[in-house]
């Protein structure tokens, strides 16, 4: 199979963030570094988010969660770099990500209910729901990757557009508009994956009532 320049990107960033991660936390100071105290503010963030978005606690879910909104972060503002596109404005990328959050809301479900109490979150609120919340689960993954490849791609095509026919200096107000978007997008996707996962595994505990009503997605 070609390898791509997005792959490329992808794999860049993936070892940027794994000896990153490395080095701030090899040897943690009681006074931390700048380093480090961006590290914490991004876990203390996430903690936070977790908290808020799934109301509970959220260690075991910090390290996907986590590395899923910066993953997402860097690989959108990685179009600083001159001569860089994105990887997530490939759609290979974007579908390897949804897959990932797909993966994810079945291993977080069985984790905590089981196989039994997972495939039981499909009859809520009744059986009758169950292949149209099965379609649910599908078609949410499906816009995960939609959404964020629409909104990165039509960033980067309309900067290539207006930086070919109106010079370098122009498309920089185009171009910090599309940083911020490439934010709200790392967020969106973050908190989505949130909201599926969370579905998951409250509507799965064996101590839950699988008669309430299914989290929106």
């Amino acid at each position: 199979m070609p390898i791509s320049a997005g792959v490329v990107v992808t794999w860049a960033i993936m070892v940027a963030l794994v000896l990153g991660s490395i080095l701030v936390t090899r040897r943690p100071w009681l006074v931390p570094s700048a380093a480090q105290a961006a590290f914490e503010l991004i876990v203390d963030t996430v903690d936070g988010q977790i908290r808020d978005t799934m109301q509970i606690e959220p260690a075991p879910y910090r390290a996907f969660i986590g590395t899923l909104f910066v993953f997402i972060f860097v690989a959108n503002w990685s179009s600083l770099v001159p001569g860089v596109a994105p990887p997530t404005a490939q759609l290979e990328t974007d579908a390897a990500l949804a897959v990932l959050v797909f993966l994810a809301v079945i291993w977080f479900g069985i984790r905590v209910g089981g196989v039994r109490g997972y495939l039981s979150t499909f009859a809520s609120p009744n059986p009758i729901m169950i292949p149209l919340n099965f379609i649910e689960s599908l078609t949410r993954t499906f816009s995960l990757l939609v959404r964020l490849f629409g909104n990165v791609m039509s960033g980067v095509f309309v900067i290539g557009i207006v930086l070919s026919l109106a010079g370098l200096l122009v498309p920089i107000p185009l171009m910090a508009l599309d940083l911020l978007t490439g934010a709200v997008q790392a967020y969106i996707f973050s908190v989505l994956a949130m909201v599926f996962i969370a579905g998951a595994v409250n509507e799965g505990r064996p101590d839950s009532n699988n008669s309430s009503q299914r989290m929106p997605s």
